[in-house]
Parts: structure tokens; C-alpha cells; sequence
């Protein structure tokens, strides 16, 4: 048998044959992904006017359109595809993206409907209904759907390490040890431990919760906790059931009345200290601390997070004086305004949670775009205004200026159009009424 050839690199490929529509449609899914949506979109476009009757064509340009917030383009593209292929499972989850990034719940949960209906094993279909009815307030149903994400690739690749034994589905605790591990973002197990303390209720023995070294300070001492081991420790400690922090909302049996207030952190008189040589004396100006962007490495950070630049007509409101609370790679944009800047950087002097929580403890109000600061601040009762994305994550609901994570939360909300500017236009009138009536 004769040897076969190696496959082309795909830019190699189109070189040779720029009317190769199957390669431009190759192009397109290997450029779908964060940061190169615009490619991706390009792609699938020359693929289409080389032959307008490539049903993958038209899928890969919609998802590619919907992650760069062109919905109305996108589903048109999807209709496209479908009138191709009505039945095609693929352009229907697309289809379910589009919707839900849009914020058409309604049709989303149709579509969804019918997915799971072709597709009852397929995890990411119950994935994707769990956000729609968890945005909705339906937390029963939606936590319920939710514990389908152990199955997926993605989830199983970066986000969980798997535990041996019987995971815990909510039984009583009578005698037993529990193994509690931590998954997804600082912010999710900072509002998920309000949780911890409840456990001991239902006749936990020894109640044992993995940590990040981050929240070792912050976590100290905690109500109803016996011990915290580092993440990711070996051997694991000795325990009867596991469960994920994720899924005690859903062994709880939580509703939107009945989510539990978050647990007592603990703020070292070291960080304390620390933070009032940071902030210095006080005086008559209204202390703001900021935060413009989440974690960079979260595939979404570029549609929640805002930039700096969104904040500084901040400054000129009389009365107030501006902390910075940014961490990481995002610093660049404080430093790039130079030392002029009325922006005390306090990023730089934080080494942990328990020293950020210092901080706000002594601010009057936080104002930022999604991060876990915002679950830090809304865990410890400061006042943070969080402004947040047309569809942003479910803990904030679809609708109104609450949340019941989170009693000291105001949420500013984009409209449709993901436009920043008329939120953070409300946000500087509300700060100018309040600056002036401190």
C-alpha cells in the first residue's frame, strides 16, 4: 500500500487554491475561538461567496458573528443553514448560542427543547438550559441541570479534578466526613461558601473543603468548617462522600427565597493595618474603589470587562477620591496614564484576598465591571455598584437592580445593544447625587 501524503497546513493549502471552499470553511472553525472571531467570520464569508450552499459555512460564520455581539447577522446566518438543513444538531446549538447571548430566552428554551430531544445525551444541551433557567430564577430546575457539566469535554479537560467515591447527592451527614473541592473562579467559591457552614446542620462529622492559597487568610476559621487543605493536595484526605462547592446550591434545594446569606470572613488585623497605611487618613471625600476588568484567562473577560478609559469621566466628580483595586495584566492601563493620575493603585499592595477585603472594608462604595471582587465585596456587605453585560452571568438574573446573592449589590445593566456608554452615564448621575449628599 502506498504511503499516504501528509495533510497541508491549511494557510499552505488556500495559497494553492484560494477557491478551495472546504479549506476557507477549515479556516473558519480553527480561528473560532476568543480573540480571533473577526478571522474566523472572514473566513466562512469567502467560503459562502465561493458557494452559497455550504450549510457549515453558514453555522461557523453565526457562531463566529454571535461571539463578536453581531446577533442579528448571526441568526441570520443560522436561518440560512437551517433552511439547509432543518434537522442539523450543530447549526441548532448554534442556534441556542445566538439566542441566549442575545437575551431571547423564550426561543432559546425552545430550541433547547428540541436539541435535548435529538440529542438526549449530549451534555452541553442541559448546560445550556441550566444558564436559561438559572438567569430566570427557576434555580431548582436550573441547578438541577446543572450537574451535567461533569460531562463535558471541556469541563473534564480544565475546570474539575476528578474525586474517588460516592459523591454526595444530599442524604443526611449523620457521622460522615465530607470532602468539599473547589472548581471554576475565585469569585464562585467566595458566594458559594455560604454554603459551608450549613453542612455541620445536617450531621456532618468532620466538614473538610479544599482552598487556593488566595482565600487561606479570607477562609480562616470559618463557621462549620473542621479543616481547609491546599488544592489539589496528595493523598486526598481521608472522607466518606465529595462533593463540589458548585453543587451544594443543588443538594441544598435552593430557590431564589431561600438562597442563604454569605458566611463570616475573616480580615486579619495585619491586612487591617495594612490598609489604612494604604488609603491613609480620612478626610471629607467620598472613597471609590474601581475595577475594570475580571480575570483575562475567562473566555468571555472581553464582553464583561470595560476598560479604564470607561471610568475616568469618573474623576471629575466633585468630592470623591478613586482607589484602584485591579489586579493583574490590566494594571498596564493605570500605569500607561502616568503618576498624575488621581487613581491611588492599591493592585500592586494586594498579595491576597484577605488583603483586597482590608481594603474595601474601609471604602465607601465599589464601582465596578464583573469579577470576584465584586462576590467579595457583595459577601462582606460593601456598598458596589457591578456593572455588568446585557446577558451577564446568571447569579445576576435578566432583569432589575438586585440580586439575592448579594444585599449590598446595585447592578447598572447594558441594553440590547451592549453598549457601555448609558451605563456608566447613569452610573456617574447616581455618583454625583451621592458624592454631594455625603
Amino acid at each position: 500500500m502506498a504511503p499516504q501524503p501528509a495533510p497541508q497546513p491549511i494557510e499552505f493549502r488556500l495559497a494553492g487554491d484560494p477557491a478551495d471552499t472546504e479549506g476557507w470553511i477549515i479556516r473558519s472553525k480553527l480561528l473560532n475561538r476568543p480573540g480571533l472571531r473577526d478571522l474566523a467570520a472572514a473566513s466562512s464569508r469567502r467560503a459562502l461567496l465561493l458557494d452559497p450552499s455550504q450549510g457549515a459555512a453558514w453555522a461557523e460564520r453565526a457562531f463566529a458573528l454571535t461571539h463578536c455581539g453581531r446577533h442579528a447577522e448571526a441568526l441570520h446566518a443560522i436561518g440560512r443553514a437551517l433552511a439547509l438543513d432543518p434537522a442539523d444538531p450543530g447549526v441548532l446549538f448554534r442556534l441556542t448560542v445566538a439566542l441566549q447571548r442575545r437575551g431571547d430566552f423564550p426561543a432559546c428554551r425552545t430550541a433547547l427543547d428540541r436539541l435535548i430531544h435529538l440529542q438526549p445525551d449530549f451534555p452541553s444541551h442541559r448546560w445550556g438550559r441550566a444558564q436559561v433557567r438559572l438567569h430566570e430564577g427557576e434555580y431548582e430546575e436550573g441547578f438541577a441541570d446543572y450537574e451535567c457539566r461533569y460531562w463535558l469535554d471541556e469541563y473534564q479537560q480544565q475546570a474539575y479534578r476528578p474525586h474517588q467515591g460516592p459523591r454526595w447527592t444530599g442524604q443526611p451527614l449523620d457521622g460522615k466526613i465530607i470532602m468539599v473541592t473547589t472548581e471554576q473562579g475565585f469569585g464562585d467559591t467566595i458566594m458559594m461558601a455560604r454554603y459551608l457552614p450549613l453542612l455541620k446542620g445536617l450531621g456532618a462529622r468532620r466538614v473538610v473543603v479544599e482552598r487556593a492559597e488566595e482565600l487561606r487568610r479570607l477562609f480562616d476559621g470559618m463557621a462549620g468548617v473542621d479543616a481547609f487543605v491546599p488544592r489539589d493536595v496528595a493523598p486526598t484526605p481521608i472522607y466518606h462522600v465529595h462533593s463540589s462547592i458548585m453543587s451544594l446550591p443543588h443538594r441544598f434545594g435552593t430557590t431564589a427565597d431561600t438562597v442563604p446569606p454569605p458566611p463570616r470572613l475573616t480580615i486579619p488585623e495585619e491586612a487591617r493595618a495594612k490598609a489604612a497605611r494604604l488609603l491613609g487618613p480620612r478626610d471629607d471625600r467620598f472613597r471609590v474603589g474601581i475595577v475594570w476588568s475580571g480575570n483575562q484567562g475567562f473566555n468571555d473577560n472581553h464582553i464583561r470587562a470595560a476598560g479604564l478609559d470607561r471610568f475616568l469621566p469618573l474623576l471629575s466628580v466633585p468630592n470623591t477620591a478613586f482607589h484602584s483595586l485591579q489586579k493583574g495584566p490590566p494594571e498596564a492601563e493605570l500605569q500607561a496614564l502616568g503618576p498624575d493620575t488621581p487613581i491611588t493603585a492599591l493592585g500592586p499592595e494586594m498579595q491576597d484576598f484577605a488583603d483586597t477585603a482590608a481594603v474595601l472594608e474601609e471604602l465607601d462604595l465599589v464601582i465596578m465591571t464583573d469579577s470576584s471582587v465584586a462576590h467579595l465585596a457583595g459577601s462582606l456587605g460593601v456598598p458596589v455598584w457591578n456593572l455588568v453585560q446585557h446577558v451577564p452571568y446568571w447569579v445576576y438574573g435578566r432583569t432589575g437592580p438586585t440580586t439575592p446573592w448579594y444585599p449590598s449589590m446595585r447592578l447598572y445593566r447594558q441594553g440590547p445593544d451592549e453598549d457601555w456608554a448609558p451605563v456608566f452615564e447613569a452610573v456617574r448621575g447616581d455618583l454625583e447625587r451621592l458624592a454631594a449628599g455625603r
